[in-house]
C-alpha cells in the first residue's frame, strides 16, 4: 500500500464519522512533509450552521492554529471527494503543496471535474493534484448517504 493510499484511509474514517452524525461524508487529513498526520476533520456545516465547514476547510484550520501560522507550506491535503472551489481557494491560500483526493465531484469539483483552479497561471501558487485514490470506497460513501437520504424523503422520515 503507497501512503497516498493509507493517508486516504485515515480520511475515509473521518468521512465515516460525519456519516455517523447525518453529514455528507467528506473526510480530510492533513500531513506535514516529515509525513506527521498534523489535522483530521470531517465535513459538520449542517451541525455546525456553517456553510463553510467543510472537512478541509477545518483540517486547514486546525492546523493553522496548531502551527500558529496561516501558511501550510509543505503540506499535503488528503480528501475523500474532489474539493469545491471554495476549498481549493483556501488550499491555494495557505500553500497547500499536494492534494490528493478520492472521488470526482461532477457538480462542483474544481480540480477538473466542473472547473481546474489549479491550471490558472495568474495565481501564484501551484498544488499538484492526485485524484481517484481509493474513488471507489469514498463515492460508495457518498452515494450511500444520499441513497438513504432520498428514502427517508420518500417515505416521510
Amino acid at each position: 500500500m503507497d501512503s497516498d493510499s493509507f493517508y486516504m484511509g485515515l480520511a475515509l474514517e473521518e468521512a465515516q464519522r460525519a456519516l455517523e452524525v447525518e453529514e455528507v461524508p467528506v473526510g480530510a487529513v492533513l500531513v506535514d512533509s516529515a509525513g506527521q498526520v498534523i489535522a483530521r476533520a470531517h465535513n459538520r456545516p449542517v451541525s455546525q450552521s456553517d456553510p463553510t465547514a467543510h472537512a478541509e476547510i477545518l483540517a486547514l484550520r486546525a492546523a493553522s492554529a496548531l502551527l500558529q501560522n496561516y501558511r501550510l507550506p509543505g503540506t499535503v491535503l488528503y480528501v475523500t471527494l474532489e474539493p469545491c472551489v471554495m476549498c481549493l481557494g483556501a488550499m491555494l491560500n495557505a500553500r497547500i503543496k499536494r492534494l490528493v483526493f478520492g472521488a470526482a465531484d461532477p457538480k462542483s469539483g474544481s480540480t477538473g471535474s466542473v472547473v481546474d483552479l489549479t491550471k490558472i497561471s495568474a495565481f501564484n501558487h501551484r498544488i499538484e493534484v492526485r485524484g481517484a485514490v481509493r474513488a471507489d470506497e469514498s463515492a460508495r460513501m457518498l452515494k450511500r448517504f444520499f441513497r438513504e437520504r432520498r428514502t427517508c424523503k420518500t417515505q416521510g422520515l
